[in-house]
């Protein structure tokens, strides 16, 4: 057997091939409707039991599924369920850019839009303001539940028993990092009752962030919004006057996606 890499079964390099050719799989399907088995390896240039395997893997996920015919294959429900949850981001993106964006204006600080994702906020969108100071993107990174005014805002959605459980170990960041479950659970209850959280140096030092929710027409936690800044500019009293326009911002947005306050 050969020992260069494309060949190795214990190297990375095989399991990227493997990875490349089941989109390829995923993407045959999406231009033909349906596929045998014989087609697809004839397409990506394997033996059929090669594309068997790739085939039967992607079954197990819902991602393909058999068609009526037998032997032929299509795309499954899981790639609804894929779109859905792209599509629903995209949506509240675009529902919100421009009342984030006048949000920054009237404020000067940076607006960040975050969703709950496999126990971390991950930052789907953000708005530097005029008064950033090379404000750091945080799109597309995952945060801290723990750490951040928009993770404890997004906790503040989940039921009190599944809000340790979720934000996982409570790593240290800086000294006034939330490292107790029990100061955890009474911030985020403090978000439930105020409708606000606020993070102060707890993630970096000198950055302060404050964080309200975005619903969905049930009512549910489906976002948050935050203010982030310099914590020397963004002290009790600059907070107390932003609070009230980034709730304002959030139920906008809210509304926008259906949610009616009673």
């Amino acid at each position: 057997m050969s020992n260069s890499p494309s060949a190795r079964s214990d190297g990375g390099t095989v399991t990227v091939q493997s990875v490349d050719r089941a989109v390829t799989v995923l993407e045959i399907l999406a231009r033909t409707g349906v596929a045998g088995v014989t087609d697809i390896a004839a397409e990506l240039g394997v033996h059929k039991s090669t594309a068997f395997r790739l085939i039967s893997a992607l079954e197990n996920r819902g991602l393909v599924e058999q068609n009526s015919v037998r032997g032929k294959y299509c795309l499954g429900v899981g790639i609804l369920r894929l779109a859905g949850a792209t599509t629903a981001r995209l949506d509240l993106v675009q529902e919100s850019r421009a009342i984030t964006r006048q949000l920054a204006a009237q404020t000067g600080e940076t607006v960040n839009l975050a969703v709950l994702s496999d126990g971390a906020a991950l930052y789907v969108d953000q708005v530097a303001g005029s008064s950033a100071l090379q404000s750091h993107n945080w799109v597309g990174q995952r945060i801290p539940l723990h750490a951040t005014s928009n993770g404890k805002v997004l906790l503040s959605g989940l039921p009190v028993k599944e809000v340790l459980a979720t934000a996982g170990v409570l790593r240290s960041y800086t000294p006034a990092t939330i490292t107790s479950g029990k100061r955890l659970l009474a911030a985020v209850a403090i978000a439930r009752e105020t409708g606000y959280a606020v993070a102060v140096d707890e993630l970096e030092r000198g950055l302060t962030a404050v964080a309200t929710p975005i619903r969905n027409a049930s009512g549910d936690v489906r976002a948050s919004m935050s203010l982030s800044g310099p914590t020397f500019r963004l002290d009790q009293a600059r907070l107390d006057e932003v609070v009230p326009e980034l709730l304002a911002a959030a139920a906008q947005v809210s509304e926008r996606l259906g949610w009616r306050e009673d």
